[in-house]
């Protein structure tokens, strides 16, 4: 399944107890394998095995897991049931919903989202697909490893901060707000103070002198929210550029994730198609199991799609698509990388940079998983590096001239 997510080694640190894993699936099969799997990390732990959303929301807080792998069909209580139910019994859980590809499901997955989970996992389609998938399986252990340290590494700065504070550090540096948890990061830290770490910290190149006639972003792990979030902040700025969006994601979610992003934007959005001529306002998504790149033609900037190989363990991966609109629009790029794993658009945001362009970056303290934008401000090319609430505003102020 070429859409599998980079193979990454966060896990639980060395020295702490594993990371506690609930599996909710009715099917006793893939119930199993997923146990397995998941057991067979040492930075893992199973501490339940359920196969419908009653047995698991009684057992939620015996159990006490940090992350729950929920499926959405089940019988007794599906899994849309059940989400509520869990996250009224452990606020700071993590939910990482399993559904196989099919337009109901994705919607399903997507509602989900909204409604507290922190993200999902596309399921082959038969228990022999699966448990042949070599990508699906190191997905979910990547996503159960990544989100349920991030969990953990949230819940506990804060008594280090507040003891920091009461030893003599001043208000103005302690942040003013506090993230529950990895699922909801995204929305509660609107009113959070600065990023875990301050941008200083980070080589910032000035903002490109011309005014940018595009807007490419790429993002992951925790992307559709955020996507919905700044594309809704940035409003008519978009009205002047054409948007480019690479997400990892597979088909038919990628059709689903398009149409959110145009109502959030009140603009037109769709997967990208191949001969589609960039038009100003627009928003193009790079559609689930190929690369999107730009390609120019006479006077107009054409979408090309590609099936080659995966890049960074990803298809569409941001990279190609990074390196394409460098090339097209050079000092005039505006990138934006959102929260994600692994470091894809690393590369991409260096070409960008070297063609004179700027990159803006999500900051540590509000993105879900920290490494595609921790791997894009590390390379100290980038012209700022923000929480989530700011990336909206600033990228405007930025699309209209107003903010170097």
């Amino acid at each position: 399944m070429a859409f599998a997510q980079q193979n990454i080694t966060t896990g639980a640190n060395p020295g702490t107890d594993p990371i506690r894993v609930m599996v909710v699936d009715d099917a006793v099969v893939i119930r199993g394998l997923l146990t397995r799997w998941l057991d067979s990390d040492p930075g893992l732990t199973v501490v339940g095995s359920h196969r419908n959303g009653k047995l698991a929301v009684d057992d939620v807080e015996k159990s006490n897991p940090d992350v729950v792998v929920l499926d959405i069909e089940m019988p007794e209580m599906d899994g849309m049931t059940a989400l509520p139910l869990m996250l009224a019994k452990k606020r700071d859980l993590i939910v990482i919903m399993a559904s196989t590809l099919t337009r109901r499901n994705a919607e399903i997955s997507f509602k989900a989202l909204s409604l507290g989970a922190s993200d999902y996992v596309p399921k082959p389609e038969s228990t022999s697909e699966i448990t042949t998938s070599v990508d699906f399986r190191r997905e979910l252990v990547d996503k159960v490893k990544a989100l349920g340290t991030r969990a953990r590494r949230i819940r506990g700065p804060v008594r280090t901060m507040r003891a920091e504070t009461n030893a003599g550090r001043t208000a103005s540096q302690a942040p003013a707000g506090r993230l529950d948890s990895a699922r909801d990061s995204f929305r509660r830290t609107a009113g959070a103070a600065a990023p875990a770490v301050a941008k200083s910290s980070f080589t910032i190149r000035p903002y490109a002198a011309v005014r940018p006639r595009i807007l490419a972003i790429g993002s992951s792990t925790g992307g559709p929210q955020a996507l919905q979030h700044v594309m809704k902040d940035i409003g008519t700025a978009i009205n002047d550029v054409p948007v480019v969006i690479t997400q990892h994601m597979p088909p038919t979610f990628t059709a689903i994730l398009a149409e959110h992003i145009g109502k959030a934007a009140m603009r037109p959005a769709k997967e990208g198609e191949d001969g589609d001529i960039l038009q100003p306002g627009h928003i193009y998504v790079a559609p689930g199991g190929k690369h999107m790149i730009l390609e120019k033609d006479g006077g107009a900037v054409k979408v090309r799609l590609t099936n080659g190989e995966p890049v960074n363990f990803c298809k569409p991966a941001v990279d190609p698509l990074f390196d394409s609109v460098a090339k097209i629009y050079g000092s005039a790029t505006l990138g934006l990388i959102l929260t994600g794993m692994g470091h894809d658009g690393a590369q991409g945001v260096k070409t960008i940079s070297a063609g004179g362009g700027s990159i803006i970056t999500q900051d540590e303290a509000t993105s879900v998983v920290w490494g595609m934008p921790g791997a894009a401000a590390n390379t100290g090319q980038c012209s700022d590096v923000l929480p989530l609430q700011e990336i909206g505003p600033k990228v405007a102020r930025v699309l209209k001239g107003t903010a170097r």
